[in-house]
């Protein structure tokens, strides 16, 4: 029976993973730090168990992940977070909390995962569409994006050898909780379901880059390619519309 290790799956697109992996007969461990939302996770199905931590705490995640009874083939690194800067005027404590869980939380997770890791496996990190075009408001999101497209794009690099394949994962706008608070036009907004199926869809399929909804990352992967001067005429241009 196939396994996958799922982090931030007690909501959004990892709670729709993980339920969907399990209808699909793999066995999923569903990790979070909300308690109450990986029981309810796991009445869902048999086939998932919760594992709940706290992935900003290093010695808390090495603990959690250290002594897996099951190793999964599939590690699935999805846990993310998102607050955004106004009008430009810097939060050093926000843009802490941001990296401290896209950043910091990811890579202790990673370094804790990595002693299971063997030929074969296959490693998924949820980046975001955002960190390739710069964004009004999104210094500390898209900063943090950029960090985990550059980490992992490193580590294809190096694991290669190992045997060990390495995704990114660029999201455009998934409706989830965490985009619930967005006050602004979310262009091509999809739901999770459709989210989930694009990752399975993709990672079933080896891709090392996947891109969803396709119409709105193909149109930002775009705009990422002409200079910069021009990239931000053109964001102003869509944005002032």
């Amino acid at each position: 029976m196939k396994s996958v290790l799922i982090t931030g799956a007690t909501s959004g697109i990892g709670h729709q993973l993980a339920k969907d992996y399990a209808a699909q007969g793999w066995r999923v461990i569903a990790c979070g730090r909300n308690q109450q939302a990986l029981e309810h996770l796991q009445a869902h199905s048999t086939l998932i168990t919760g594992l709940a931590f706290d992935l900003t705490d290093r010695v808390q995640t090495h603990s959690a992940l250290s002594s897996l009874e099951t190793i999964p083939e599939l590690w699935l690194l999805n846990a993310g977070d998102c607050e955004y800067i106004d009008d430009g005027v810097i939060d050093s404590k926000l843009i802490e909390r941001v990296f401290s869980v896209n950043v910091i939380g990811l890579a202790n997770a990673f370094e804790a995962c990595q002693q299971h890791f063997k030929p074969g496996h296959h490693v998924a990190l949820v980046g975001s569409i955002a960190s390739e075009v710069a964004l009004p408001r999104a210094e500390a999101y898209g900063a943090s994006k950029a960090a985990v497209s550059y980490f992992a794009r490193a580590l294809q690099l190096d694991l290669k050898a190992k045997g060990v394949k390495v995704s990114v994962i660029y999201p455009g706008f998934v409706k989830t909780p965490l985009t619930d608070k967005n006050t602004f036009p979310m262009p091509m907004l999809i739901d999770t379901e459709q989210a989930s199926h694009a990752i399975r869809q993709g990672l079933a399929k080896g891709k090392e880059h996947i891109y969803f909804p396709k119409r709105f990352t193909t149109i930002l992967r775009l705009i990422g390619l002409l200079p910069y001067r021009w990239q931000n005429a053109v964001t102003s241009k869509l944005i002032s519309n």
